[in-house]
């Protein structure tokens, strides 16, 4: 999972704020909330190189936390929509959150 907080007060501060959103999103992460996005990374070895990429595309200002969730800690996980609880999806090995979709990473390899 990605958090972060980024600057927005100037149209220069929104654009890097922009493209921060459009590289994850690039690299197969999915919006949760405005400024938090997951997705599936598998072993910890991909999980440490989505890490290093990530830290690759970083704004200069502002704050980003990088988490990672176990499949155990994932089906724990809670989702109320419209006041009413959704069932966890099946999840696979590990999870930096919650994803719609698996993707392949071998063009990262």
């Amino acid at each position: 999972m990605v958090m972060f907080d980024l600057p927005v007060v100037s149209r220069e501060d929104r654009s890097i704020a922009n493209k921060f959103r459009h590289n994850l999103e690039k690299e197969g992460f999915s919006m949760c909330q405005f400024s938090v996005y997951a997705r599936f990374c598998g072993p910890r070895e991909r999980t440490e190189r989505i890490y290093r990429l990530i830290e690759s595309f970083l704004p200069d200002k502002g704050k980003v936390n990088l988490i990672m969730f176990t499949d155990k800690q994932f089906g724990q996980i809670v989702q109320i929509v419209n006041r009413k609880k959704k069932k966890s999806k099946e999840n696979p090995d590990q999870y930096l959150i919650f994803s719609d979709e698996e993707l392949d990473l071998s063009e990262h390899d």
